[in-house]
């Protein structure tokens, strides 16, 4: 047997109280056959559904009862039947027993695998459990679930137990004893029981697809070098993507039993200089740009270049939790598990995770998963403490960025608007209320989207259309299903509340936002000269806020144009560095036309540039920096030919930048207004 065939056995419950849920029943079942048609050919399937009128399996002829049984399916290979079959489910029109269900699955496996096989076998039951089971021949219900579980866990068998329950349902002791029946198989073998509400929810609850757990890393974590403990790591997340896409070649001839219908493709590079002389492998060489210039660098000195560091896992350090933002977090998920069998690295990894845990700790991690690998990984191991007994504790480990990871975009603060853009108090409540009717875990509820239960729309949707092209090549792409469309669409029970909906808008004055012709630049741009009083007046819907353009990298201030030489340094977010260079260089440029000005020609256009200087510090939240500068020429205001120049600034009414232009701001309003610019003159 292959080493990840699997054989599945649906348990599916297709009794009256089911009927409205089965269209989707088929429809994830379908789905799972349809991805082992991709990625597990060689898998098994059985399908066995109850609560119908009828009874047909084997135990039945064989001992008597299970009856409401009927074995649709066989164990057998996967193929384009088994979709039809579960495309077709009949609706049932008595209360299925699914007890009667699970022993009638373990006997088919047993007949067909026997002692082998074991791990690579499972039961999938979906039923909504609400009806009572028969009371066993001898002992109680929990006496045949532990009899069953015996067997299963004697053969290797897993079991997948999806209960749905319509939002609302009035529980009932039946349901109550059911579920807990349901749950005692997830404490005595490998078993997994969810709950759902919603045919969405159910779409996702059902592995479709088997993927074999392997591990990342085995080996020790280094605690310290007397300490050392035993861990396995695997993915615990990780992006599903598109199959891959193979090239097909027709051109092999229909009596050819035996055609792969491979193709393949050849690579061949050639002269410049003599276009018909083929290169060979030996005499190429890679480069790399550098400026103008290519740098060729041979495949052995790449490989002396590179960083070969022993495979390890290293504890650089404990930081408190509130160090690590969430946004930190790079690339898949991995599980620290302590080494199976090991008791004292799982004790070890206990006692770790439960002081972090308490202690509000997460750890620090140097990872290098294999030998002779390129790179080395930093990142955060925060305790996951297991809630089952017979779970041990593990770690989850989420890779940090490199400061050359980090992208440091600045955004300008809401708080530098005026107070007019300020919400009211009844804007603020409707805005709150609007943000409660959409919480997506409403109380008495479960959450809605959940990731676990939430399966990828787009995929979703070409497993769909593959399996219809396998049977009508030549059938259109179908419109996207309803239950797809609650994914990706507003849900109506999120948005209950009409009433809201239409209030809401109410509360806030909207217009109409028409398209520009020209880029973002606002008519100030063009006149530098304009004040933010003459371009409020121009545009009073406008905002105090600059908007930037980035069209080119400009890195430093010229003579021909410093305004926009300076806003464009502003602008670019490739690197934290250039609001800083651009503040100071502006400065410097100021104070020089300042020192060289002869008699006094260049005031005028030192006054244009600190106005652009102090709006670019209000937008950036550098509002201490312009102050400095300010303070610095009102200490040199007593040599005379900046007295004039100082009477320009009071004419424009250029101050310090208080604490209502921007929070960072130690000035008060107050002190802005009454700051002192106008120079005494040299005879005073």
């Amino acid at each position: 047997m292959a080493r990840n065939r699997e054989a599945v056995v649906l348990l599916l419950d297709v009794g009256p109280s089911m009927h409205g849920v089965l269209q989707e029943v088929e429809k994830v079942c379908s789905m799972l056959v349809q991805k082992k048609l991709i990625y597990g050919k060689s898998d098994e399937v059985a399908v066995v559904v109850f609560g119908t009128g009828e009874t047909n399996n084997e135990l039945q002829k064989e001992v008597g009862g299970y009856e409401h049984v009927v074995v649709l399916r066989n164990i057998k290979v996967v193929d384009g039947e088994a979709t039809d079959t579960l495309q077709n489910l009949p609706r049932g029109t008595v209360p299925g027993d699914f007890m009667d269900a699970i022993v009638v699955g373990i006997d088919m496996l047993i007949k067909k695998f026997g002692p082998t096989n074991k791990g690579k076998q499972r039961l999938c039951l979906i039923t909504d459990a609400k009806y009572p089971i028969k009371d066993p021949y001898e002992g109680t219900k929990k006496d045949q679930v532990d009899a069953i579980c015996q067997q299963m866990k004697a053969h290797g068998v897993k079991f997948d137990c999806i209960v749905y329950r319509e939002p609302g349902a009035m529980r009932t002791s039946v349901m109550d004893e059911n579920d807990h029946l349901l749950d005692l198989f997830s404490k005595r073998i490998v078993a997994r029981t969810v709950h759902v509400d919603s045919p969405l929810s159910l779409l996702g609850a059902l592995r479709t697809r088997n993927i074999m757990p392997v591990t990342v890393f085995r080996g020790d974590m280094e605690i310290s070098s007397n300490m050392k403990i035993k861990v396995w790591v695997y993915k615990k997340t990780s992006e599903e993507r598109f199959p891959t896409l193979k090239m097909y070649s027709d051109k092999a001839p229909a009596s050819d039993k035996f055609a792969t219908h491979e193709v393949k493709v050849d690579f061949e590079y050639k002269s410049i200089e003599d276009p018909n002389k083929v290169i060979p492998p030996e005499q190429r060489i890679k480069g790399y740009r550098y400026g103008p210039q290519v740098v060729p660098i041979s495949p052995a000195e790449w490989e002396a270049v590179k960083f070969k560091p022993e495979k390890s896992v290293k504890l650089l350090g404990f930081t408190d939790a509130s160090n690590i933002l969430r946004h930190y977090y790079m690339k898949d998920v991995y599980i620290f598990i302590p080494e199976p069998g090991n008791r004292k690295a799982i004790v070890a990894v206990s006692a770790i995770a439960r002081a972090m845990k308490e202690m509000n700790k997460c750890a620090i991690l140097r990872c290098v998963w294999r030998q002779g690998q390129g790179n080395v990984v930093i990142g955060v191991l925060t305790p996951n403490i297991s809630s089952v007994d017979n779970i041990p504790d593990s770690f989850y480990f989420n890779v940090l960025p490199f400061a050359e990871d980090v992208r440091e975009f600045q955004f300008p603060s809401f708080d530098n608007l005026p107070s007019s853009y300020h919400p009211s108090e009844e804007q603020q409540e409707a805005a709150d209320n609007f943000v409660r009717m959409l919480d997506l875990a409403p109380s008495g509820r479960q959450e809605i989207l959940q990731p676990d239960f939430t399966p990828n729309p787009v995929l979703e949707r070409f497993y769909r259309f593959l399996e219809l092209r396998s049977k009508q090549p030549d059938a259109d792409v179908p419109p996207l299903d309803t239950s797809l469309k609650m994914m990706t669409e507003q849900s109506p029970d999120v948005f209950s509340d009409q009433k809201l909906l239409i209030e809401f808008p109410k509360h806030f004055e909207l217009k109409e936002n028409p398209k520009k012709k020209k880029s973002s630049r606002r008519a100030w741009r063009e006149k530098p000269s304009l004040s933010n009083e003459e371009v409020s007046a121009k545009d009073p819907t406008a905002s105090n806020l600059l908007e930037y353009s980035s069209d080119k990298k400009v890195e430093k201030i010229g003579n021909q144009n410093p305004i926009q030489d300076f806003e464009a340094m502003m602008a670019r977010r490739d690197s934290s560095k250039w609001v800083r260079k651009a503040i100071e260089e502006m400065q410097n440029y100021i104070a020089n036309m300042l020192e060289n000005s002869h008699e006094q020609d260049a005031f005028q256009k030192a006054v244009e540039c600190l106005k652009a200087l102090r709006k670019g510090c209000i937008i950036e939240q550098e509002p201490r920096e312009f102050n400095r500068f300010l303070i610095e020429l009102k200490d040199k205001r007593k040599i005379t030919n900046l007295a004039n120049f100082f009477d320009l600034l009071l004419s424009n009414k250029i101050t310090l930048i208080s604490k209502e232009e921007a929070a960072d701001s130690d000035v008060a309003e107050e002190e802005a207004k009454n700051f002192p610019v106008k120079a005494e003159s040299a005879s005073q």
